[in-house]
């Protein structure tokens, strides 16, 4: 049978039959209301239900004679795989639309925002993502995206800004292997876009450390601006306690009254409002517990509300107070920081002869070394309380600061 050529299908009339296209069994151009013009029908007898099918692969001149050939032959080499094509079709138009990176990674994040604790955070790992990555990889595919993809992302930021970067690529690689998850691609680039990158600063290299104020300027510091003056300020208040405690500032500042049992001066800090997800006990010292008297009355459920609105502080409540104090740290340039004050404590510790496993409970510092973590079965609250104590008596001024 000879094929059909452009000038026979440019002259197929609504009334003539259909015409063979001559090189594949079962193809022909069927005519349709308008003179030139046709659709193409693949007639065969599907191997899966043995029903004879009709399968539509365009029309003419639109889709052309050579152009139909290549799709019929690849419907034909389906056939004699066992496979029905039109089944095959629906398969793949059953399949979800394969989202963009920016699309994958705002449905990431909403399904990630009610597990963090803090909301900053949340929107911290949005809008690196916006800055950085959705101006060159947001309107792709996630199927789409290779490592040089990643790695131009990258480049720019990776040993300018190393901790931002690395933070970055975590992000990519946390979008990305959602979509693996969820069958939108079948690897993840970042795993190896490491082979295409300079290597990066080591991580004790690059860390800044919060600036401290040295120990023994604590004491001065403590009696001249947050002891003096006859009106109580809550921020003041809550600074010294969170120097007299060594805790985090966040930790204070969510403290709740159910937390605290004055009877055996003990702060019980739940779990989840910790840094490890562990509880931790802190042994509160005489003006501890003094600072806690002051505030009863002031909140039902907050020992340090803020005063308008009686909620939590932010977290720029004391670093506000620090700049306004103007509070020196030993860094040159730097004021000190909330943070810092732990670092001062440690430093305190260490060189007054305290044992580290007690200096570094007292922090509830995560302890990396699994055997010694093994053994770790109290939290030495009582050997802890003599220590708190002392650190108070230093810092309160009513002992010569050791030497």
């Amino acid at each position: 049978m000879a094929s059909i050529t452009d000038t026979k299908a440019r002259n197929i009339k609504p009334a003539d039959p259909a015409i063979p296209h001559g090189g594949i069994t079962g193809l022909a151009l069927h005519p349709s209301k308008t003179k030139g013009h046709g659709k193409w029908v693949l007639r065969y007898v599907s191997p899966v239900s043995g029903k004879r099918r009709n399968a539509g692969l365009g029309t003419y001149p639109e889709i052309s004679i050579a152009e139909v050939g290549k799709r019929a032959t690849a419907m034909r080499i389906e056939l004699a795989e066992g496979k029905d094509p039109l089944e095959e079709k629906a398969k793949i138009e059953d399949k979800p639309r394969v989202p963009t990176f920016k699309e994958a990674a705002h449905t990431l994040h909403r399904d990630l925002l009610p597990g963090w604790k803090n909301p900053k955070h949340g929107q911290q790992w949005i809008n690196t993502l916006q800055e950085y990555v959705f101006p060159k990889l947001g309107s792709k595919l996630l199927q789409e995206i290779q490592p040089g993809d990643v790695a131009e992302v990258l480049k720019p930021i990776w040993l300018t800004k190393a901790e931002t970067a690395s933070r970055v690529k975590q992000r990519i690689h946390a979008v990305i292997a959602w979509g693996w998850a969820h069958g939108y691609c079948q690897s993840n680039p970042v795993d190896v876009v490491g082979h295409l990158l300079a290597q990066q600063p080591g991580k004790a290299v690059r860390t800044q450390h919060h600036p401290a104020m040295p120990w023994r300027d604590i004491p001065e510091f403590v009696q001249k601006h947050l002891r003096s003056g006859n009106r109580p300020e809550v921020t003041r208040s809550l600074l010294e306690f969170v120097i007299l405690t060594a805790c985090r500032s966040g930790e204070a500042r969510g403290i709740t009254w159910n937390e605290i049992d004055l009877k055996n001066k003990i702060w019980t800090i739940p779990a989840e409002r910790m840094k490890a997800k562990l509880p931790h006990r802190i042994p509160l010292s005489p003006r501890v517990v003094a600072i806690l008297n002051d505030q009863k009355g002031r909140h039902e459920t907050l020992v340090f509300p803020s005063i308008r609105d009686k909620v939590e502080l932010s977290d720029m409540a004391i670093t506000s107070v620090l700049r306004r104090l103007k509070a020196h740290s030993g860094t040159p340039g730097k004021l000190a920081t909330a943070h810092g004050f732990r670092s001062s404590f440690r430093d305190w510790c260490s060189e007054n002869g305290y044992a580290r496993d007690l200096a570094e409970r007292a922090l509830a510092h995560t302890i990396k070394d699994k055997v010694e973590a093994a053994y770790h079965r109290t939290d030495l609250l009582e050997q802890r309380r003599g220590l708190m104590n002392a650190w108070e008596a230093l810092v309160t001024g009513k002992v010569p600061e050791q030497n």
